[in-house]
């Protein structure tokens, strides 16, 4: 079987993947069209054209001008079933998706719009596409605690469930210590907790964000590396690291894909996934970094499988759904 071939039959999971990073400039002029938003680019092809970013707060500006075409409970659902529709012919079977509502109620959105938009759209690919899912709503770390502790207290009382807290945007200068009250609130009522850590920021961030934030995953991680401790620690632990290649090429994180940490990561032992971060922006979706990945770090079939083990053991879902998931490998890989 040839390495494309193994790809497309992976059973994927996804664990990393942005849901307002999926909107791409051709949705993003369609529904600025229908929520009267005016965007500074004349077209998608010239919106396209801008995504040539330096770091990851360059990046970051794009990204929230874009959100503004992002308005009502059905402006949610497009986005995710475009996600998902993309999804499925990836073969993905289990995704937690990040989304993130401070973005939104800033504008003036409700909260309960937001969520109950992506919420029916994954409700639906479950029923539709046998896609299961878990939802994480990241709060903005360059904002204050206080205003994380508000939307984590808003999301608690809606009516739409979600999973779990995630911690994202603006890394450096922003520890995880100023979190520490919302994650142990989140976690005192059940949600699992996930936190970017070790993209742009050091690897003390990773370290803090498993001990003063509870975090069960990392979101990137790839400066793991500059502190041999802890990555002893991530072994011994089976930590998921949620890695994003594509991302981190584009936000200059390391060269380019041949220069990227993941081939090594794997073969110390680090229980390493492939993921696409904000997949509309940064040139392809997770069979695309997939693909990518595995030829310019000459990736095995035993790397690939070791690739969607991680992801299935390290994901939110149930253990029924693990058990379903690994044996989709199984056959994929037989």
């Amino acid at each position: 079987m040839s390495h494309e071939e193994l790809i497309a039959r992976l059973p994927k999971v996804e664990l990393h993947v942005h849901l307002e990073g999926t909107l791409e400039p051709e949705m993003a002029f369609e529904l600025a069209s229908r929520n009267g938003v005016a965007l500074p680019h004349a077209s998608a092809e010239e919106m396209r054209a801008a995504y040539r970013f330096t770091d990851l707060q360059s990046f970051l500006d794009i990204y929230y001008e874009s959100c503004s075409v992002l308005r009502t409970e059905q402006d949610f659902y497009d986005l995710t079933r475009a996600y998902l529709d993309r999804a499925v012919a990836d073969n993905v079977r289990h995704v937690e998706p990040f989304f993130d509502p401070q973005t939104h109620t800033t504008r003036g959105v409700a909260y309960h719009d937001i969520v109950s938009g992506i919420r029916r759209a994954l409700d639906e690919a479950r029923e539709r596409d046998g896609i299961t899912s878990k939802l994480i709503m990241c709060v903005l770390r360059d904002l204050s605690d206080d205003e994380a502790m508000t939307t984590l207290r808003t999301a608690l009382l809606d009516e739409v469930p979600i999973d779990g807290i995630g911690l994202d945007s603006t890394e450096v200068g922003n520890p995880p210590s100023k979190f520490i009250a919302v994650f142990d609130l989140a976690g005192s009522m059940g949600l699992h907790r996930v936190a970017h850590a070790g993209e742009e920021g050091p690897a003390s961030y990773i370290r803090d964000s498993i001990d003063l934030l509870g975090a069960e995953r990392i979101d990137h991680g790839v400066r793991c590396g500059e502190d041999a401790g802890l990555v002893g620690r991530l072994m011994r632990d089976k930590t998921c690291l949620t890695v994003c290649p594509f991302s981190n090429v584009a936000l200059q994180v390391v060269e380019s894909l041949e220069d990227h940490p993941l081939r090594e990561m794997l073969e110390v032992g680090l229980a390493v996934t492939v993921n696409s971060d904000d997949p509309a922006y940064f040139g392809g979706y997770i069979g695309d970094n997939y693909r990518a990945v595995t030829d310019a770090l000459d990736l095995t079939e035993d790397h690939l499988a070791e690739l969607a083990f991680n992801a299935i053991v390290g994901s939110f879902a149930d253990d029924g759904r693990k058990t379903e998931l690994l044996a989709e490998l199984k056959k994929a890989t037989d």
